[in-house]
């Protein structure tokens, strides 16, 4: 299962970093990839029977649960600018909310880099730990 999940994330690397170079062909297979998941969830909804009410009521506990409705709906920069007391974003200059953004995505590179970095070092480790495993039943 290791190795299947493996191939999956390698996969999905080399197909980012490959779709990255064309913004706009990424944009479109992506759009149409969310359209059919959401066209899929509705129909299978539909095939269910499931009211409008229930299903209203199930999104809400699901998106709830998972901790995405607050996140979904008003996003993580509206409520970090809450706490931290900033101004409205409507109030800052448009430099200003530039300078931000690229702070944030050069912090999001500096997070991506940090855990493929950690992958690396797990990987590295599991075989160490294989090797001292093997070492140890001679």
């Amino acid at each position: 299962m290791k190795r299947f999940l493996d191939f999956c994330e390698n996969t999905e690397n080399k197909i980012r970093v490959f779709l990255s170079r064309y913004p706009i062909i990424y944009a479109l297979i992506g759009s149409l990839g969310v359209v059919l998941f959401w066209r899929g969830i509705w129909h299978t909804a539909d095939d269910i029977s499931m009211s409008s009410s229930v299903s209203l009521l199930a999104g809400i506990l699901i998106l709830l649960a998972t901790g995405l409705l607050v996140y979904e709906f008003i996003g993580n920069r509206l409520i970090i600018s809450g706490l931290i007391g900033e101004e409205k974003i409507t109030k800052k200059e448009e430099g200003e909310i530039k300078k931000e953004e690229k702070e944030i995505e050069t912090e999001e590179a500096q997070l991506r880099n940090l855990q493929s970095t950690l992958s690396r070092l797990e990987k590295k480790l599991d075989l160490i730990d294989g090797e001292v495993k093997n070492n140890h039943t001679k």
